[in-house]
């Protein structure tokens, strides 16, 4: 067999490492990171196992079936290629990758860029150029042009019982509001339309450095959730905000929201209404009355759409509470909701709890969940037949357009179909007019705007 070394000579080219990310947008974000500190380095990066030298990938280790998921992934990208580095959240408890793929290259935690890079340069010598090729300004990305995740801070102060996210990642650490946005101007001059505002809880965004004061365009900010969304919003592309605890102070951005600008949209993870499941999860703010405030923030904006995330069958849920999340469902009238049955993560605080709920049960829950969600969502976007909007293209398809409009998140929320897609094109807005609706997409029609 021949060796890497070889291999470059015979090839006549730079040393290629292939990638394979898994998990949540998070994650994306750290390989986005790794693959453009490969790229400055020289390195190539590989469209497959066969053009790799190397693999690295990235794990997610939340769920069983994530940790499932990646574990697959190694022994896949092993039988595929041979040369496997790992990282990311799985990564904190290396035993358990090396117990199954005892093989591999070498294990790493969740966002350790430079263990990472220090690691595919034992393996994988980094070329003498650094500079062969060309790397924008931007960085690396794996979405597609017209979009970009920006991601706030690492880490997470809370201390929910069914999450270890603390434990893989760390407690918050906050960058600083002018490095984030320098980045996202770097963006939007690469042509980025929309920024997806990602973090492990926004709305504690600048806490951990005592919200640092700092110079962005001149002008003073602190680094904190409000002045974070001013400055967003002062840079003329869509802004989506995502994983937002509903602390008091997210009262302030609603009305800095715009369909130009930070979208009237918040991706908030309530996740149960009953109180005393709640207070098992150990949930932070589980106390607000957030009905009394889902009230008042679509007074102020009644385009606002609310995303969130739910867990039925979390242990000691009783009957009674999966009613009341029922009856909390349809008077809150979320328009974007998903919903996971509770199973036990590994070194997790809930699985202490006791009486936990059977799996039929568990199941049984979700689909009357599910079923109520789809009523509610059906009866939200009926609403907005007839109605005009903004909407970014993703895709054509047929001569179909396939686009979002600022209530749709890309890959977790529905789309909005434009049929004469002629002269439409991927990455640009257009003004439709909505003129059908489903379950959880949209159909519409050029107007004018």
């Amino acid at each position: 067999m021949t060796t890497p070394q070889a291999k470059f000579t015979v090839r006549g080219r730079a040393p290629a490492v292939g990638f394979v990310s898994l998990g949540c947008p998070k994650a994306l974000v750290d390989s986005e990171r790794l693959i453009t500190e490969l790229k400055t380095r020289g390195y190539a990066i590989a469209a497959g196992y066969d053009d790799a030298d190397l693999v690295v990938v990235n794990t997610c280790g939340f769920i069983d079936a994530a940790i499932d998921e990646s574990l697959q992934a190694i022994g896949e990208a092993m039988q595929q290629n041979g040369r496997v580095l790992v990282t990311g959240c799985l990564g904190a408890n290396p035993q358990r990758i090396l117990d199954r793929h005892p093989k591999v290259l070498g294990v790493t935690g969740p966002h350790a860029y430079e263990r990472v890079i220090a690691a595919v340069n034992e393996h994988l010598p980094q070329p003498h150029d650094p500079f062969t090729d060309l790397v924008p300004p931007q960085g690396i990305r794996l979405t597609p042009r017209h979009y970009a995740y920006l991601k706030i801070s690492e880490g997470c102060n809370n201390r929910c019982s069914f999450c270890i996210i603390p434990s893989l990642r760390g407690r918050l650490v906050s960058r600083p509001l002018d490095d984030v946005m320098r980045e996202a101007e770097a963006l939007v001059r690469a042509g980025v339309k929309e920024l997806l505002v990602i973090s492990q809880d926004t709305s504690a965004y600048g806490s951990d450095i005592r919200y640092r004061d700092v110079n962005w365009r001149g002008e003073p900010y602190a680094t904190q959730f409000l002045d974070l969304v001013r400055a967003l919003g002062a840079l003329g592309v869509w802004a989506r905000l995502h994983y937002v605890y509903p602390y008091p102070h997210v009262d302030a951005i609603i009305p800095l929201m715009s369909e130009h600008g930070v979208l009237p949209y918040l991706d908030i993870p309530f996740q149960h209404a009953s109180r005393a499941v709640l207070k098992r999860m150990r949930r932070p703010a589980h106390a607000e009355d957030t009905l009394r405030r889902i009230q008042s923030w679509r007074a102020q904006r009644p385009d606002l759409t609310l995303r969130s995330s739910f867990i039925v069958g979390f242990p000691g849920e009783s009957a009674a509470e999966f009613e009341q999340l029922l009856a909390w469902l349809d008077a809150a009238g979320l328009d974007r909701v998903g919903c996971f049955k509770y199973s036990p993560v590994e070194g997790a605080a809930a699985n202490a709890i006791a009486d936990p709920v059977p799996d039929e049960v568990k199941e049984e829950r979700y689909q009357r969940f599910m079923l109520k969600a789809g009523e509610i969502s059906s009866a939200r976007l009926a609403a907005r037949i007839g109605h005009k909007c903004r909407v970014l293209i993703d895709a054509i398809q047929d001569g179909v357009a396939i686009a979002r409009s600022a209530g749709d998140a890309p890959e977790i929320d529905g789309v909005v179909r434009i049929r004469g897609a002629a002269r439409l094109k991927v990455g640009e807005f257009a003004a439709v007019e909505i003129t059908a609706a489903g379950t959880y997409d949209l159909e519409a029609r050029r107007s004018a705007a």
